[in-house]
């Protein structure tokens, strides 16, 4: 298995914090399935997570956010347990393929958070 990308990301909670205020940022951040996934506690650190989460996938893609990815593209859900995964929609899938010309791919998702800042890891193996 060949690892064709890998990014890190650390973002202080406050900044999200701020940020949270103003509804059109969370509109284009975020998916509706994140914003209805949100528990009603600690606001700014479960969005801090996720956008850390983003824009560590940018940057194991080794673009950034650019040529047509967006955050909202990159949705953060979790699973039963409560581990954080990337949904593969039709529009990352095809990021993927063309950036690394392969359709079969593996994304690994770490996420953390303390009080003062959240961090996100974020590896995509060729499977």
């Amino acid at each position: 298995m060949k690892i064709l990308g890998l990014g890190i990301d650390l973002i202080k909670n406050q900044r999200v914090n701020s940020l949270l205020k103003n509804k059109a940022f969370i509109r284009r951040t975020f998916s509706k399935k994140e914003i209805n996934n949100f528990k009603k506690n600690n606001k700014k650190n479960y969005f801090a997570k996720r956008f850390a989460a983003k824009e560590s996938f940018s940057k194991s893609f080794g673009t950034g956010i650019r040529d047509g990815l967006n955050f909202k593209d990159i949705e953060v859900l979790n699973d039963k347990l409560g581990k954080p995964y990337f949904f593969k929609n039709r529009k990352i899938n095809s990021f993927i393929r063309k950036r690394f010309n392969t359709k079969k791919y593996n994304l690994f998702l770490s996420i953390s958070d303390e009080k003062d800042y959240s961090i996100a890891i974020t590896m995509i193996q060729k499977s």
